[in-house]
């Protein structure tokens, strides 16, 4: 098979939406640190706040980690066309490999601090009495018993 140019600058728009999605992530916790630690500064409810800055921080590794997989992403890619361009398929192919590879990297970090994310989210909601988190069996069990 042979690989054109075209294939690997399939991945520019993808990766520049999603590197914009990686940046509003953590725009979005650095606002929130900065209300967390104002907070925390007031003594309000500590042991939640200080539950919440560990995450953001483990989080905040995650998507600088994120974006530099991104951007090993871009650079592989940009090598692997000018690997084509001077007709070293072999070389082309294997750095465009490499290319996904972090791609994927990339997006499976993003899937962690998805997870992530809803853990912080639980967190700020630990203080309100009566709010459980049913597995989906126990989910489907209520609701059918119910009817």
């Amino acid at each position: 098979m042979e690989l054109s140019v075209n294939v690997p600058a399939l991945l520019f728009p993808a990766i520049s939406l999603i590197m914009l999605a990686y940046t509003n992530r953590f725009l979005a916790l650095s606002n929130r640190v900065r209300i967390l630690h104002d907070n925390y500064k007031s003594h309000e409810q500590r042991h939640i706040i200080f539950g919440q800055i560990k995450n953001i921080k483990y989080r905040i590794k995650l998507i600088q980690n994120m974006q530099t997989w991104g951007v090993a992403c871009v650079l592989f890619s940009i090598l692997s066309m000018f690997f084509i361009f001077i007709d070293l398929q072999f070389i082309a192919k294997f750095v465009f490999a490499i290319s996904l590879i972090s791609f994927s990297i990339s997006i499976f970090l993003s899937l962690i601090e998805i997870r992530l994310s809803t853990r912080a989210i639980e967190l700020e909601l630990s203080d309100i009495e009566g709010l459980e988190d049913p597995s989906v069996m126990e989910y489907l069990r209520k609701k059918f018993d119910r009817e």
